[in-house]
């Protein structure tokens, strides 16, 4: 952007951008050509806005992040309960959003749609209203997501998935591409299918990979088995888990909440 870009309150921003006066960016924000950030919008420092990328308002960016051309952010819930109410879109540090991912705000039913640090979100994405992405999630091209998800950290999604509202996708979990996901995916487990989701055993190589110790691996294989692959119903198979006492560990029991607490039952 050389010869081509103003300092704006110790940011670059490229000549045709256009930047609402309420809006604020920190020290070392690059602004795109052709970009738009409206009112109450919040940039972080060193965050990359590239061209023609629109924040409409109400968005809180934060630090070090990098914003692709064309993305769309902080636009209104496509919701019909929707009524022109405030709400927000929140986005942590580090975070990348690739071409043309669309991320809305949220509803009066949580105020706000969140996006944790280090995520990486792939072109075409779609974060709906009052979705909630822990930290380090991954979402592959041209998935969707209705409203309310809620995606733990480190999982990761593969592309062209299709993800009902109100469903939640567990810690460490594997999504394979293409897949239908109308239930809750339980945390450390991978799925895959349409129309028909199944689980596929643990995400072994991603457990590896996040320093998971063998021996909880071990606890958690034997956990995965009694519960899904045993003769027992999976309230029992809860039970059975509980009881026995060489496989509890702090993993093993969010592995049992996550499945307890689920409202929309889990794919197995």
């Amino acid at each position: 952007m050389k010869g081509a870009a103003t300092d704006h309150a110790k940011a670059t921003v490229h000549e045709t951008a256009i930047v609402d006066p309420r809006a604020e960016l920190g020290p070392g924000v690059v602004v795109g050509p052709f970009a738009i950030i409206g009112p109450a919008v919040v940039v972080g420092a060193n965050t990359r806005v590239g061209p023609r990328v629109l924040i409409e308002q109400d968005t809180l960016i934060g630090t070090n992040c990098r914003i692709a051309n064309g993305a769309v952010l902080g636009t209104d819930p496509q919701d019909l309960k929707y009524e022109g109410e405030r709400t927000f879109l929140e986005v942590g540090d580090r975070t990348v959003i690739r071409e043309f991912a669309t991320l809305n705000r949220g509803t009066a039913a949580s105020g706000r749609t969140v996006v944790g640090s280090d995520c990486l979100l792939m072109a075409y994405c779609h974060i709906a209203h009052d979705c909630e992405l822990g930290n380090h999630v991954i979402i592959s091209n041209a998935t969707n997501m209705a409203g309310h998800v809620s995606i733990e950290d480190w999982a990761i999604v593969s592309g062209l998935v299709a993800i009902h509202q109100f469903v939640r996708i567990g810690a460490h979990a594997f999504v394979g591409g293409g897949s239908r996901i109308p239930q809750d995916v339980p945390p450390y487990c991978r799925v895959v299918g349409n129309p028909s989701p199944k689980l596929y055993g643990l995400n072994t190589v991603g457990l590896e990979r996040r320093g998971l110790s063998p021996e909880v691996r071990r606890r958690l294989r034997k956990a995965y088995r009694i519960l899904f692959q045993s003769d027992l119903n999976l309230s029992r198979a809860v039970s059975r888990v509980e009881a026995e006492d060489d496989l509890l560990c702090p993993e093993v029991g969010y592995f049992l909440d996550f499945i307890r607490s689920s409202k929309r039952g889990v794919i197995f």
